[in-house]
């Protein structure tokens, strides 16, 4: 694949990064049920197409500790990677609190529960918004009373058993889901990470997806290009054409931070 040295650029610009977000969803290769996984930042994104949905993809993408702070939902693959820091998505939280009160068990004190748990998340986002307004001291007491409050909601013995079973996720991510509150760049959402994904589940719709793992990895190398080429604001028609030429001409193929030098100049 001509492209193919960009496309393990984009995946070195991921790696090196301060703050990344991840995602994946359903694909098709060839009939078979494969995974599209998306990793991405503001400035650039690398798709994988892979017949796994475990942690063995984003180990063999991670071979090292990942210096940044990681964005994801909950899903149990994202626990094997080594960071410096995770955040996990609250707004998956609050969606399932909503399942849980419109389809599940509400029995016992689950109100209660599913009350305290939304005030606490709600007043973490509030106060996010707020970190500019209020003096340094300020806000580190206020994020001191929200954790208090987790802290409380989390030992408290609840008998609902969904509220037990989000008691149980709340504990193993205790120091994963107020990141947000001391980085700044941060989300508490990981709605960047869906976002981008979203151009390929419309395109999935159109496609049927791949018939061939190599078709796969072929999309998975175009799909990687184009959109961080279009994150950059990047005219792409124009980049892929003179780096074609160059190739063509010079046997050796620019890379992709030169040509979107060249671009801009």
């Amino acid at each position: 694949m001509t492209l193919k040295p960009w496309y393990e650029e984009i995946g070195e610009m991921i790696k090196n990064s301060g703050v990344l977000h991840a995602d994946e969803t359903g694909w098709r290769v060839n009939g078979q049920t494969f995974w599209l996984w998306a990793f991405t930042t503001k400035e650039a994104t690398y798709y994988v197409i892979n017949k796994s949905r475990a942690s063995p993809v984003v180990l063999k993408f991670f071979k090292k500790v990942f210096a940044g702070i990681l964005v994801t939902d909950f899903w149990g693959a994202y626990n094997a990677i080594v960071c410096a820091g995770k955040q996990k998505c609250l707004a998956h939280l609050l969606g399932d609190l909503k399942k849980v009160a419109k389809y599940k068990d509400k029995s016992k004190d689950w109100p209660i529960f599913s009350k305290r748990l939304k005030r606490i998340l709600r007043d973490a986002m509030r106060l996010r918004g707020r970190c500019q307004t209020l003096e340094k001291g300020k806000y580190e007491q206020l994020c001191g009373c929200v954790e208090k409050r987790l802290t409380q909601l989390i030992e408290t013995p609840w008998e609902n058993v969904e509220a037990k079973r989000l008691v149980k996720r709340l504990r193993r991510h205790r120091e994963e889901l107020f990141v947000f509150l001391y980085h700044k760049e941060v989300p508490f959402d990981n709605n960047h990470a869906e976002r981008t994904i979203r151009g390929a589940v419309v395109m999935r719709k159109n496609s049927y997806c791949n018939r061939s793992k190599g078709g796969a990895e072929t999309q998975s190398v175009l799909m990687s290009v184009f959109q961080t080429l279009k994150q950059r604001n990047a005219n792409v028609t124009k980049i892929v054409v003179n780096a074609l030429h160059q190739l063509l001409t010079t046997k050796k193929l620019p890379t992709l931070t030169r040509s979107l030098k060249n671009s801009a100049e």
